[in-house]
């Protein structure tokens, strides 16, 4: 079987590019080789936390985007109770 033609992202805009590709087509940046998948996975974990860190410190200047956090937070709220009101009905 042959590979996909689309077979790995970016690691600075997160585009989808093509497996011989040496340059992202989105924002130009030069592409390394693969990593390992222990690697990639540890590497996407690390690069989560930073983001979600910068979310979360913007969240603390930004009422609209704390706004748009709380009210994902009590959506999910609503979906679980939702939930638990079902089981147990």
């Amino acid at each position: 079987m042959s590979e996909p033609e689309i077979a790995r992202r970016c690691s600075t805009c997160g585009v989808s590019i093509r497996q011989q590709a040496m340059f992202c087509p989105q924002c130009g940046a030069a592409i390394s080789q693969p990593a390992t998948t222990s690697e990639g996975v540890r590497d996407r974990v690390e690069k989560l936390r930073r983001v979600s860190s910068m979310v979360i410190d913007q969240a603390a200047y930004d009422p609209s985007l704390r706004f748009l956090l709380v009210a994902a937070a009590l959506f999910l709220l609503f979906l679980v109770l939702l939930i638990i009101s079902k089981v147990i009905g």
